[in-house]
């Protein structure tokens, strides 16, 4: 593909030849990205204009106006720290290899140092085109330091090459909000072209700061469309200002453009300006995509043009496939059945971890204060005597006004109050309930500290410990069930709360607490002063020093959604308090302001403990506060004049987006801001644009102090404030690539992947910190290796409660050396955090271990692909913050999902874009593919008391389907790369060896036979039948002569009750006067094909054996369906057609219904055939009965349309047809005293010939039962068989269904019907399937109670060739079931296994095969036969096989094969029909009733249905089946294949907005069951996937409506 740039140069024919395959080896991986670029720029190098440059390398310009373009300031050599982490040979080592690049650099210092005119010009800005840019020249609303965004746009860009080609998903109109007619085509997606200037007439991007305000993406995607040699001086990360100009650079620099031929680009955008570039040396570009639009032809893989709008879809998604993935890793197989998934092999050019081993880093000294109390009870004690006046918490209302101010005083008087009633007033004197030692539940909302501190401090004075805990609002909170479990674990009785917060808790109507779901039974317990009794004169509380008792519990929600209790001790509290106030200089009296929850981590250590042991003054800012007026705690901070606050980037971030509207901020008193998330991440974007906007209003840079914690190890780090401006924080540039392997590196490559961290500043004091190994034993990582972070301290957790197990394994680890030595003998703790000790023993964080996804070997932080989501068209689409990451394990790899919540707002088409977006940014810089995207609606997920997302629960909605998104993305195709090897089909072994192979290893051929017909004695009636009458119709009128009044058949209607019969004279001479209205009035000759259009009953009976008379051939053929002609009707006129029907007969009123002008809308009602109405037939009888010249003459043609939609008529001769019903009566044992039940359609295969044939031929008496009524009256058919005593009866899979569905809570009230279904002997499931055992299972189960004995049901099996092949008849031994394993079947191959092993298929037998029938498995390619337990194609040699097609268009070739087959090998001589179907024999220990071994044959699937997929062969059945299991919500489900994609069409039982749950589910079972990947998913309302009358699916109907566009589909999903 000739690049644009190319265009216009006269490049030789053999350099662009040459390109050609540099692309190619490219595009297969068979070259490097380097070697390219090298190889590229030779060749054309001659070419291309040069520009001048200082230094040779190419500059990238923007033309703006004149004078707006700064040049790239490279960086100050006085801003970067480079590590000294390894030996010097080391480092000579590597600096001989790596050209000398340090291992990572540390930035010390922000931009904020240079004057205003050096800083980066803020040229092409990154907020989105939807927001303008403030004129305050801030940043707009973004977590992540702007590098981030602008990685990002910039890998966006840098994708809009390699065109997203991706259908947009369709969704039915109540399934979408807003309707916009675009949501439901695919876009136009034509690029625009190069020049073309199309600005739009609202330009949302207008700029406002001086320098214009380019939008950034648009401007990349223009400008950038190449790959280019040149490269540029490492990046910097700017603070303050936007680097966008230099970070476009980078990416000109690195961009590389896969040049495939492109396939449609759903994403794009038009752009607002238009930009030329000075196109570097060596820059490449692609041409614009063709047009895909909706009303333009295009064709598909097989050249065939396609116009339906669901084909071009599926098309641009081929296309999309068709480009190469990554490149392929090496396969494995050990032995041909086996599908072994691929092994993930190591990357032998990853990184590895190249410094010496570590050091572990001590914290400074404790220094013991003389004045420090000696336990924290002791504390409020003296400040509660000494100074009880002094404020200690401040509290708000939510207008901001302060709403109580708790001193000393009042705390110390309070909490003795609390202490006193916990100990004495709960229970009894002798029996109290809550002894010192034991744990109660703190249960107080989030706007009431004050409360909260008097019961938390009452509980360390009465020596209880306190487990705070959320206020559950409802029964049901996300979450409430573990804590719990905690509780209940932690043996709390008692529950302290508050009065206001007691009031709200939700009350049985008896004004009782529930029991919440998964609680203990709790007394609760308000603490408000106005409700306890004053403690006695002499009461007081023993104050100890601090020991090693408990203190508190911390309850941890884990990864899994469980919770865990972190205990803590009164020594450990203390410590922890000193810690904190030497590393924060805390002093007496101080001012602090804390936004953070107060019950546990930084909120409960600073604003309740800390502050207390220094008498400080906390002003407490409720979460309800701050979302009303985010800018309530920068008030409050001017107000108090505080020097500390405790805030999370989310507060700084909020302050950010409202701080426009305040006037007088002045925030010079601050010394101190703790950011608590300060290991995020995003925190360092927060805290750079925070320092931006607000050091004009007086705050220093050196206040933010960002810390880590853990509930484990409390305070991990925190950075000290200092007073020296002039040392700058620590900042890390990691590179993404490198972090996923663990190893530290600075990225010199791909500037688009990277990491900035920012430091946490030093350890704690009187701790010991290392990073140990995250997974295995505990060992010391080295200095440029990420490992987790551990802790030896005395200021920490010391256990999870109750779980000595899981506390060995966090609070007891011993750190080793690469010698196997511990480092010390004191144990440390896991913290939880992932990160290194960088120089100067500054901590860095780079993750937790909670969100680590190990994907294909490679760690990825689920905070950093957050961070990477919202970098994306941040604020127009998402909710900040409402964004979930987690990894679901499907098919033995993790598998990454985003949920997000979308804007109400928000299009279709809008969502669909950032949708793919954000699978192209993460693709880019975190080099990891996406497998699932959700979006559901805002304020859906479920929530963390404090506004969060619940992350476990949202992943257990997310598993169970019950996630209702509004939109659903999934990529399976780019992420699941350890499928197995697709199969390679060997050349075929030839038949003969087979053979032989077969006989050396004593495997039998696998064949078998009924009971021979010339063997089996008949009674003498039997033998008359079967010698002297050669046809049907002389057996009748044999029967109408010697028992004329012998009742043959009885119809009944839906109420059970007889709607008509037939004796044996009664057929005869009805038969007779048909024949003659067919010579008379239809002036028919012998031979003639008549079409029987009769509703099933006693007519169609009559008519066929009018027909035999008269010497007609019959067809019978369903009538059409008076509520449904339009679909119907045609298949009846292409049956008459087909057939060559000389005459049509009928009943009076089918006969109006084919003139009704319905009909004439469906079909030409004009070239009908002559119709006669048999409703009114002639008095006299034929001069004579035709008798056929010879019994191999054609008697009747039964045509059906199979399963594949093929309509197919075979011919039966009068032979067959007698040797058909010869062989039915020999293996069903029918006599004339016998009765049985028929419930089954009469118009094709084993059903016509049960309704029609075989009680003439044996006399028996058959119950007729249409299926059709059991629509009104489901019972009806078990009522006849228990009414009439039945032993033998006959249905279909649909009534069988019918009566399991319709019946199941009916049993006890048919019991009391009287319904016995005890004398049943055989209940057969005619089909021309594979047995469907889970029907026929649930079956036999439910009906098990009403006598129904389970051996009876069993099925038959019979096809075009052979309407019947097995019964399972009376006698013999009961079917048998086998389990095979799935995937050896889809190999060819039969693999007998277990009941219950993985991967196990259960197949029933197909009844016994049929007297007179031989059967033989031979390979459907070779036709040789094959041995015993082998898959292969059934053939079938017998006297009733059909004689042939009948086919108007004299299609012989067809015919010959599939009737007249011989062997390959072996026994030639034997013509054998093939049925078409796969299936295998097994030679089983059974003996039948002639006492050999007893053969059993087992279908596995039609030919015509299997799909080939990756070389394998898939019944559909079985891909049906596991999606049927998915999920409670899918009905029926049927699945095809079109272009080599799959396609599930699944039925939804249940509202449309589940619809989208299903999506992902289908994908996870398919994958994970049968290692194939969904293409589409198409989810249906009930009723859609069509259903033949013998109730199998009709799947290419279904697949010829669905490429049509015909469903009228709830919503379908193209997986890329």
């Amino acid at each position: 593909m000739a690049d644009r740039s190319l265009e216009g140069m006269a490049l030789p024919l053999e350099v662009r030849a040459r390109l050609a395959e540099l692309e190619l080896e490219l595009s297969e991986g068979d070259i490097t990205q380097k070697g390219y670029e090298k190889k590229r720029s030779k060749l054309i190098g001659a070419y291309l204009p040069q520009p001048p440059t200082a230094n040779g390398a190419a500059v990238v310009r923007c033309r703006l106006q004149p004078g707006e373009g700064v040049p790239r300031r490279p960086f100050r050599s006085a801003h970067i720290g480079v590590c000294d982490i390894r030996e010097a040979a080391a480092r000579e080592r590597a600096a001989s290899a790596a050209g000398n690049r340090p291992l990572f650099y540390f930035r010390f210092g922000v931009d904020q140092a240079l004057p205003q005119e050096r800083r980066a010009p803020v040229t092409p800005s990154s907020a989105s085109r939807y927001h303008r840019r403030r004129s305050s020249g801030s940043r707009d609303e973004r977590y992540r330091s702007d590098v981030h965004t602008e990685a990002v746009q910039a890998a966006l860009a840098k994708h809009k090459e390699r065109k997203m080609a991706v259908p947009m998903p369709s969704k039915r109109r109540s399934l979408v909000v807003q309707t916009s007619m675009d949501a439901y085509t695919p876009p136009d997606t034509s690029s625009g072209s190069e020049d073309e200037g199309s600005v739009q007439g609202d330009s949302q991007g207008t700029p406002t700061s001086s320098q214009g305000s380019i939008n950034m993406e648009h401007w990349i995607s223009q400008a950038i469309h190449g790959s280019t040699t040149s490269t540029t001086s490492s990046s910097s990360t700017q603070s303050g200002g936007s680097g966008a100009a230099h970070r476009l650079a980078d990416v000109m620099a690195q961009t590389h453009i896969e040049n495939h031929s492109a396939p449609p680009d759903v994403t794009t955008y038009t752009s607002e300006h238009s930009i030329q570039v000075e196109r570097p040396q060596g820059s490449t570009t692609s041409r614009t995509a063709p047009k895909y639009g909706n009303a333009e032809l295009m064709e598909t893989g097989d050249g065939v043009p396609v116009s339906s709008r669901v084909s071009a879809k599926i098309q641009q998604l081929v296309n999309t496939l068709k480009r190469p993935k990554r490149p392929p890793l090496r396969e494995f197989f050990v032995d041909d059945f086996e599908e072994l998934l691929e092994v993930q092999q190591p990357d032998p050019n990853q990184p590895k971890p190249e410094g010496a081993q570590m050091l572990a880093t001590r914290g400074e000294q404790l220094g013991v204060v003389t004045n420090w109390p000696p336990s924290l009870e002791a504390a409020l004690q003296r400040w509660g005597t000494i100074s009880p006046k002094a404020p200690c918490l401040t509290t708000m209302d939510t207008n901001g006004k302060p709403l109580y101010i708790l001193t000393y005083g009042k705390l110390w008087t309070r909490s003795m109050k609390v202490a006193y009633n916990i100990l004495h007033k709960l229970g009894t004197k002798q029996e109290p309930m809550v002894r010192p030692g034991d744990r109660v539940a703190l249960v107080f909302p989030n706007n009431d500290p004050a409360a909260f501190m008097v019961a938390f401090y009452g509980c360390l004075l009465a020596e209880v410990v306190p487990v705070p805990i959320e206020v559950p609002l409802t029964r049901k909170d996300a979450g409430s069930q573990q804590i719990g479990f905690l509780l209940g674990s932690c043996g709390v009785t008692v529950a302290l709360t508050s009065d206001a917060c007691h009031k709200g808790l939700p009350k049985s109507p008896t004004g009782e607490i529930p029991q919440f779901k998964g609680w203990p039974k709790l007394l609760w317990f308000v603490t408000e002063s106005k409700h306890l009794s004053k403690p006695p004169r002499d009461w007081f509380p023993h104050i100890k020093d601090a020991n090693n008792d408990t203190a508190y519990i911390e309850y941890k929600t884990c990864k899994d959604g469980s919770v865990l209790g972190v205990t803590v001790t009164r020594i450990a509290l203390l410590t922890h308090c000193q810690a904190l106030t030497q590393a924060c200089g805390y002093t007496e009296a101080e001012t602090i302001v804390n936004v953070l929850d107060f019950k546990k981590d930084v909120g409960l250590w600073h604003g309740i403990l800390t502050s207390v042991m220094n008498m400080m003054h906390v002003i407490s800012i409720p979460y309800s506060l701050m979302k009303v007026n985010p800018l309530s705690w920068i008030q409050k901070v001017c107000q108090y004049k505080a020097k500390v606050a405790c805030v999370k980037s989310r507060d700084m971030h909020w302050a950010l987006v409202a701080h426009r509207d305040q006037r007088d901020v002045n925030l010079s008193s601050l010394r101190m801001l703790i950011v608590a998330d300060g290991a995020n991440p995003w925190s360092i974007s927060s805290c750079d644009a925070f320092l931006n906007v607000f050091q004009s209003k007086g705050l220093r840079q050196e206040v933010i102090c960002p810390c880590a914690s853990s509930p484990e190890a409390l305070t991990v780090a925190i950075r000290r404030p200092t007073d020296d401006s002039n040392q700058p924080p620590g900042r890390g540039v990691l590179s993404m690539h490198g972090l996923t392997y663990g190893v530290i590196r600075v990225d010199s490559e791909e500037k688009l992947s990277v990491l900035t961290v920012q430091d946490v500043g030093l350890v704690m004091p009187g701790a010991i910190m290392c990073s140990v190994k995250p997974d295995g034993i505990p060992q010391l990582c080295r200095t440029d290796e990420i490992g987790e972070l551990c802790v030896c301290a005395v200021a920490t957790g010391t256990s999870y409660y109750g779980l000595s197990g899981m506390t060995k394994n966090t609070f007891e680890v011993f750190p080793m050396t690469s010698s196997g030595a511990p480092i010390s003998e004191y144990p440390f703790i896991r913290t939880g955090l992932l990160g290194f000790v960088g120089p100067g023993g500054l901590v860095f964080v780079v993750g937790k271990m909670d969100g680590l996804m190990v994907v294909s070997g490679r760690r990825h932080n689920a905070d950093d692909i957050v961070a990477t989501a919202l970098a994306v068209e941040p604020m127009k689409f998402v909710y900040r913050g409402r964004i979930a990451v987690f990894s679901v394990t499907v098919l033995h790899d993790e598998r990454i999902v985003i949920v997000a919540e979308q804007r109400p707002d928000s299009t279709e088409e809008d969502s669909f874009q950032w949708m793919s977006r954000v699978l192209q940014a993460i693709d880019s810089i975190h080099q990891v593919g996406v497998y699932c995207l959700a979006l559901v609606p805002a304020n859906t997920l479920p929530k963390t008391p404090l506004g969060g997302i619940h992350l476990s629960e949202t992943k257990q909605l997310f598993l169970e389907g019950s996630l209702h998104p509004c939109n659903v993305l999934m990529c399976p195709h780019t992420c699941v790369t350890n499928l197995p090897k697709p199969r390679q089909k060997q050349p075929e072994i030839g038949p003969a060896s087979v053979m032989v192979g077969n006989l050396v290893s004593g495997k039998r051929i696998a064949q078998a036979s009924g009971r021979d017909l010339g063997q089996i004695e008949d009674n003498d009636q039997a033998r008359k039948v079967r010698t002297e009458f050669l046809f049907l119709s002389e057996v009748l009128q044999w029967r109408a002569q010697t028992t004329p009044d012998h009742l043959l058949y009885t119809l009944l209607n839906c109420r059970g009750t007889i709607a008509n019969s037939l004796t044996c004279v009664q057929l005869h001479k009805r038969a007779e006067k048909i024949a003659v209205m067919l010579m008379e009035r239809g002036h028919l000759q012998d031979g003639d094909h008549v079409a029987l259009v009769y509703p099933p009953g006693i007519d169609l009976i009559a008519a066929f054996y009018g027909c035999l008379y008269a010497g007609c051939v019959p067809i019978t053929v369903r009538p059409p369906h008076p509520q449904n002609i339009a679909t119907t009707l045609p298949t009846v006129k292409m049956i008459v057609e087909v057939s060559r029907s000389a005459c049509l007969m009928t009943t009076q009123l089918i006969c109006k219904l084919l003139r009704s002008r319905e009909a004439a809308a469906a079909v030409d009602v004009r070239t009908w055939p002559l119709i006669l109405d048999t409703d009114d037939l002639p008095k006299k009888r034929p001069a004579q009965i035709y008798k056929p010249s010879n019994p191999d003459m054609l008697a009747y043609l039964d045509f059906s349309v199979s399963t594949t939609g093929m309509l197919a008529g075979v011919k039966m001769s009068h032979a067959a047809t007698s040797a058909f019903c010869r062989s039915i009566k020999l293996q069903c044992e029918l006599y004339p005293s016998r009765e049985v039940a028929i419930c089954l359609d009469p118009y094709c295969g084993l059903g016509f010939v049960l309704w029609c044939l075989c009680s003439v031929y044996s006399g028996h008496q058959s119950i007729l039962i249409p299926p059709s009524e059991l629509e009104t009256n489901p019972a009806l058919w078990l009522l006849a068989v228990s009414q009439y005593k039945v032993r033998d009866t006959f249905c279909s899979y649909s009534v069988m269904e019918l009566c399991t569905k319709g019946l199941g809570s009916q049993t006890e009230s048919l019991k009391a019907r009287g319904l016995d279904l005890s004398r049943v002997r055989t209940c057969v499931v005619v089909a021309e399937e594979r047995p469907r055992i889970a029907l026929t299972q649930s079956f036999s189960k439910l009906f098990k109670d009403l006598g129904l004995h389970p051996r009876a049901v069993s099925t038959s099996f019979g096809c075009r060739v052979n309407l019947a092949i097995c019964l399972q008849g009376t006698s013999g031994p009961d079917p048998t079931t086998v389990y095979v394993d799935m995937r050896a079947l889809r190999h060819d191959r039969v693999r007998l296994v277990e009941r219950g092993s993985p991967h196990s298929l259960p197949l029933m037998e197909s009844g016994k095969i049929l007297p007179g029938v031989r059967i033989i498995i031979a390979n459907p390619e070779t036709k040789g036969p094959l041995g015993d337990s082998h898959l292969g194609e059934i053939w079938v040699h017998s006297a009733h096989n059909a004689s042939g097609y009948f086919t108007i268009y004299g299609d012989e070739s067809l015919q010959s094969d599939h009737f007249n087959s011989r062997l390959s090998f072996g026994d030639t001589q034997t013509i054998w029909a093939r049925t078409g179907y796969l299936g295998f024999l097994r030679r089983t220990e059974l003996t039948d009733a002639n006492g050999e071994r007893h053969d059993a044959l087992y279908v596995v699937g039609a030919l015509d249905e299997a799909m080939e997929l990756r070389g394998m062969r898939y019944h559909p059945i079985d891909i049906e089946t596991s999606v049927i299991r998915a999920h409670k919500s899918v009905t029926e489900c049927a699945v095809f294949t079109w272009t080599n994609l799959l396609v599930v069409v699944v039925e939804l039982d249940g509202s449309e907005q589940e619809a989208l749950d299903l999506v992902p589910l289908v994908t996870n079972v398919v994958l994970e069951e049968h290692y194939l990947i969904v293409g589409v998913v198409v989810v249906v309302d009930i009723g859609v996937i069509p259903i033949n009358s013998r109730g199998e699916k009709q799947r290419m109907h279904l697949r010829d409506g669905f490429l049509a566009d015909q469903l009228d589909p709830i919503y379908v999903a193209y997986n890329m």
